[in-house]
């Protein structure tokens, strides 16, 4: 796997770093320093099993960027709530959304502490821009939607990122009820982006390199299929082209011209009308 960043073994207190945690392996795959031994060990494994896992990794961090354009320049989105943030690495959200409009406020949701103390030293942004943290679990959406109100305005319209968060939600009528709870909270002219794991692509690699993850690290996560995963957006209106693979939705040129891989992660962009 790819070593160019050198990673620390340092163990910061309070952190058990003896059990691969998808935020750190996820930092790992995306070619970042803030992971352990057991991440790299775990993340080989899986590589080892299914090496698109990479291409799955990255590819959804360009949707991000992908999306949050999109959000920006084309709906008028200033404000965003990015549920499951996981470790900072590059084009995060506030990074992507204040370049190209300043004043974008962001307000970044996680309940893991290294991610959290991450998040507060390297997600920072200049005026007239805002960031804000919430320490909260996707599972407590009405904890999320009260404390964000400290910062984002909910009578205007909010871009809702819960990009590979519902996975980790493994009863899929308990994550249906999650993303409508936000979505209610949210005025007419939001958007809910979400990415999410499948086993309708990638073959039996993809398979049983869920399965070796829900063995040997944490927290477990589940797929589900392009149906399920469909329900997420009920009641909206998805954008072109609708939920396919990350790598799928609107790739910049570059991407076309080389033939975007179909990875197994769809995605896909809708509105609140």
């Amino acid at each position: 796997m790819n070593d160019a960043h050198a990673a620390s073994d340092r163990k910061p207190a309070g952190f058990d770093t003896s059990v691969a945690h998808n935020a750190r392996v996820w930092n790992y795959w995306l070619g970042g320093k803030d992971h352990f031994e057991a991440d790299r060990e775990a993340g080989d494994r899986v590589f080892a099993m299914f090496p698109d896992i990479v291409h799955v990794a990255r590819g959804d961090r360009a949707f991000l960027g992908r999306a949050v354009r999109f959000l920006t320049t084309q709906a008028g989105i200033r404000q965003f709530l990015d549920i499951g943030t996981g470790l900072p690495t590059a084009n995060n959200t506030h990074e992507v959304a204040q370049q190209l409009v300043p004043e974008s406020r962001v307000v970044y949701v996680d309940n893991d502490p290294l991610v959290l103390s991450h998040a507060r030293a390297l997600l920072t942004s200049e005026p007239p821009g805002v960031t804000a943290y919430i320490d909260a679990d996707v599972h407590h959406p009405s904890r999320i939607i009260d404390t964000a109100a400290e910062t984002l305005d909910f009578t205007q319209p909010v871009g809702v990122m819960m990009l590979g968060i519902l996975n980790f939600v493994l009863d899929s009528a308990e994550a249906e009820v999650i993303v409508n709870h936000v979505m209610d909270a949210v005025p007419s002219g939001s958007y809910l982006v979400v990415s999410h794991p499948t086993t309708e692509l990638g073959g039996d690699a993809n398979a049983e390199a869920m399965r070796f993850w829900n063995a040997h690290a944490k927290p477990p996560i589940t797929a589900r299929t392009g149906a399920e995963i469909a329900r997420f957006f009920g009641g909206l209106e998805l954008v072109d082209p609708g939920l396919v693979p990350c790598t799928q939705w609107r790739p910049d040129p570059v991407d076309v011209g080389e033939g975007a891989p179909t990875v197994p992660l769809y995605a896909g962009v809708a509105r609140k009308p």
